[in-house]
């Protein structure tokens, strides 16, 4: 799972459940897989990233000082851009698991894929 992905994610559907977010992320297995720097992507995606919540998920997968505390005002520069696309397209949790906030419920990683599935009675 990337971390781009974890930024979009929540328990909020879990009854009882009034924010979700950002998960907690326990990770067994992580690991770093070259991808393509593309600044466009990376310049395009910002804006739309929650910072706290990536940099909470950073924290959480040992990689938080490889992002800048806030958001960086200058989109040209190429450094911060490839660390920010570092974290968010190459850090990748293979298998742990995801914890609601609230109600401390897992939700586990496989492969690379997180389960958020829900049984009848969570809804």
């Amino acid at each position: 799972m990337k971390l781009i992905t974890h930024n979009m994610l929540s328990s909020k559907t879990i009854k009882g459940v009034v924010y979700g977010y950002p998960l907690i992320i326990r990770a067994s297995q992580v690991l770093t897989k070259d991808v393509d720097f593309n600044p466009e992507f990376i310049q395009r995606m910002i804006p739309k990233l929650d910072w706290s919540a990536l940099k909470f998920a950073a924290k959480c997968v040992g990689h938080e000082e490889d992002l800048p505390d806030e958001p960086p005002a200058n989109m040209a520069d190429e450094d911060v851009l490839k660390r920010i696309h570092h974290v968010v397209m190459e850090v990748d949790v293979v298998d742990g698991f995801l914890e609601c906030p609230e109600t401390k419920r897992q939700f586990p990683i496989t492969n690379g894929i997180p389960n958020m599935l829900l049984n009848e009675n969570d809804v």
